[in-house]
């Protein structure tokens, strides 16, 4: 459901046919179908099937390992272990969403001397048949030396806690740490005296959230197909984000020149940023060169829940303080975040993304990089800042409380502002945040009454804002015009949400041309320029960009053709809505007839954007909830849900409403139901997609949307990305409703039936 709102006339960006309007996806037709490639669907000549032998315990050392019984089953080719890993450089970059040390992800796809997490792959068999792959996997003797485990995050930073990694050190500002230690990093933001202004603060709010590693839940599991050809280049078709950045991995882990690598993205089924890192690609790669022929590898569900890179569960402590008349004098937080079982939590974005929505003159964050014995985190929409945000918003929320205010008109005596300084340092640029706090509280639902309920049911609506930074980053278009007038365009970035379709409308928009003109198709990394994956709503952004940029270049390469047909000065001809117009005589031709003739004036036409996009627009959302909650058993039922964000502008407002409703979807399940289950040693008793829950359609009402569009002034059409704030309200507006229903505040994710009994003393 979905209420649309006017742009504020001062903001719109006129004269548009293309973009705002809501045309059939490109790739509809094919995924209805079932004509589309997936991952799984890849299959070549000769090809063999492989499987990963993991462990089974969540720390222990590897005494022996022997693989020979295994290499001699009848229908093996080959076998894959650490041994055939070149060292890796101790090296941090950026990859996907996040940093990455290469040393650490070459553990991570084969382990060596210890394992770290059930699911940790030790050992990768490639056979005639996945059955004789598997029977070779029984085959494998390994001996354990069992080590405890350390699941918790804030048992892993106590100074007795189990050792992960005996060479880690905590850095932080003030050096490196002498001893180990289970904590990778420590960071802290500090503005003003956030001490005396607790001292001197009216109201004071403080408390501890608690909560757990969830999944992405994408139900295409991670796949590739690994072929070499006689000349040393390999080729992986795979399912992933970001084509450019899978090719990177291989190249670090297996020492093979970048220009020898060719990584062919397929069609997507699910990532939500848990398919930015490579899982499978590295071991297909080297069974394939060892096997002497394509080599396919595709996970199972139960290994892509105990083995890929979930979320990161938290430990949060957040204290607010504020006067009487509303004012925030001082914030203060304590982030520790679960790494896995390798540096590299979410814990930057989660302290970047708490209480970015409020002016705070005096506070500190710190943050902790902890590992546990877990698989190594990946992204998951909006990565850290969901944790963070809940914890945030329930203080906010009791602290308005306590003040006498209603919970949106405190938010809105504190909001930023353009030229706010944050708590991390930076200023804000070109934000809507107060303009989100007001269409929440003049939106009908907000202003509806809620009756109380009956019997043992009470009911209860609750507010949060949240806010996510975006991205910009590298991307590549190249735009190549047919003989007919219709326009090939090429894109670096993998589709994962329908960018084929909002990318093709940008190109269009510029190009003055109809959709159906432009045919858009994702390259390999052979094909298109560099790219950086297809994460922190950067797509429409920055691909989108290189579309107009390339749009621009073909503009001016057909204008040259135009004056040459004419014989005339190119200063001489003028192009809009797909007209070609002589300035001195009024002659006119269509850009398909100069198309038409493009042998004639010099050959093919290719216009090309190559962009790295430096500056781009943070976007704020708020989110109402309405639950009815059962006091006698804990049961939460959501009885409505409104999503407002500010957009910038839709390119495609039916995409819009689509991943705004699919982002609060997930963050609705990670509300009240999901979340990983592990018994002490360490084992996941949840992996797979029964045991755990996930919302249905029957678990959540529809969810209505309200788009403000309220354009950056950077990008050509004003766009801010969209798909991942949506994911950060939910459980902080569902936590605020269960209290106003029960009146008691959660602290702990999922907020099960239990959860809640307990915080009402109930049990």
């Amino acid at each position: 459901m979905t209420t649309p709102v006017k742009t504020p006339p001062e903001r719109q960006i006129q004269g548009t046919r293309v973009v705002g309007s809501r045309p059939s996806r490109v790739d509809a037709w094919e995924k209805v179908v079932g004509k589309a490639i997936f991952g799984p669907d890849v299959s070549l000549p000769r090809m063999a099937h492989a499987k990963i032998l993991r462990s089974p315990h969540a720390h222990a050392r590897i005494v022996r390992l022997d693989t020979r019984r295994a290499e001699a089953l009848d229908g093996v080719y080959a076998v894959a272990t650490a041994d055939d890993l070149p060292q890796a450089a101790d090296r941090t970059e950026r990859v996907g969403e996040g940093n990455v040390n290469y040393k650490y992800m070459r553990d991570n796809t084969f382990a060596s001397d210890k394992v770290l997490y059930q699911g940790h792959p030790i050992v990768a068999v490639a056979a005639r048949t996945p059955q004789i792959a598997e029977q070779a996997l029984g085959l494998i003797d390994v001996e354990y030396e069992l080590l405890e485990p350390v699941l918790d995050v804030r048992r892993a930073m106590a100074e007795d806690a189990p050792i992960l990694h005996e060479e880690m050190r905590t850095r932080s500002l003030a050096g490196i740490g002498e001893c180990p230690s289970n904590i990778a990093s420590h960071f802290q933001f500090l503005k003003g005296d956030p001490d005396r202004a607790f001292a001197e603060a009216d109201v004071v709010v403080e408390r501890i959230f608690e909560t757990t590693t969830v999944h992405q839940g994408y139900l295409e599991p991670h796949a590739a197909v690994a072929v070499w050809d006689a000349g040393g280049t390999l080729t992986i078709y795979t399912t992933t984000q970001g084509a450019f950045d899978i090719r990177n991995q291989v190249h670090e882990l297996l020492h093979h020149p970048l220009a020898k690598i060719v990584v062919v993205p397929t069609e997507v089924g699910g990532a939500f940023g848990g398919k930015n890192l490579g899982y499978v690609e590295v071991p297909a790669a080297i069974l394939a060169r060892k096997a002497g022929r394509p080599v396919k590898l595709v996970m199972t569900t139960a290994e892509v829940l105990s083995a890929t890179g979930p979320s990161s569960g938290a430990w949060i402590r957040a204290k607010m303080g504020a006067t009487r008349d509303g004012r925030i004098v001082a914030a203060e937080a304590e982030l520790c975040y679960e790494a896995g079982a390798y540096p590299g939590s979410s814990v930057g974005s989660g302290a970047n993304c708490i209480w970015a929505g409020y002016e705070i003159p005096n506070g500190r964050i710190d943050g902790y990089d902890v590992v546990v014995n877990k698989p190594r985190i990946g992204s998951y929409r909006a990565p850290g800042a969901t944790p963070s945000t809940f914890a945030g918003e329930a203080v906010v929320d009791e602290l308005a409380e306590k003040l006498g205010l209603d919970p949106i008109e405190f938010r809105l005596r504190n909001v930023v502002r353009h030229g706010s300084e944050r708590l991390n340092g930076a200023k804000f640029e070109h934000i809507a945040a107060r303009e989100v706090l007001e269409a929440v509280r003049d939106h009908p639902h907000y202003r509806a009454s809620l009756e109380r309920g009956e019997g043992s049911l009470r009911r209860g609506r609750g507010v949060a804002m949240g806010y996510w930074g975006n991205w910009g980053g590298r991307s590549s278009v190249t735009l190549s015009v047919n003989d007919d007038g219709t326009v090939s365009l090429i894109m670096g970035s993998v589709d994962i949400t329908g960018t084929r379709t909002s990318i093709a409308m940008q190109a269009a928009e510029a190009l003055g041309l109809d959709l159906a003109q432009i045919r858009p198709a994702m390259g390999d990394t052979q094909s298109t320029g560099y790219s950086d994956t297809s994460g922190g709503s950067r797509t429409t952004i920055a691909t989108g960009t290189a579309a107009v940029v390339a749009a621009r270049d073909v503009i001016a390469q057909m204008r040259q053709r135009a004056a040459i047909l004419w014989d005339t000065e190119v200063d001489q001809v003028r192009y809009e809505a797909g007209v070609f117009t002589h300035a001195r005589d009024g002659a006119t031709m269509t850009f398909a007839e100069v198309a038409g003739q493009l042998g004639a004036t010099g050959g093919a036409v290719r216009g090309k954007g190559d962009v790295d996009v430096r500056r781009w627009g943070g976007a704020f959302g708020a989110h109402i909830a309405d639950v009815e909650v059962d006091i006698e058993t804990g049961r939460v039922r959501l009885l409505r849900y409104t999503a407002v964000q500010d957009v910038g502008r839709a390119i495609h407002p039916g995409q819009v409403e689509g991943q705004m409703q699919g982002g609060a979807a997930q963050g609705i399940g990670w509300a009240l139901y999901e979340g990983y289950a592990y018994d002490e040693q360490g084992h996941l008793l949840n992996p797979n997609f029964l045991d755990y829950k996930m919302p249905t359609m029957l678990d959540i009402p529809p969810i209505e949307t309200l788009i403000l569009e309220i354009p950056y002034p950077e990008h050509p059409y004003g766009v801010r990305g969209v798909g991942e704030n949506p994911i950060v309200p939910p459980p902080a507006a569902i936590a605020n409703a269960i209290y106003r229903a029960t009146g008691a505040r959660q602290t702990r994710l999922p907020m099960t039936p239990a959860r809640i009994l307990e915080s009402m003393g109930v049990i």
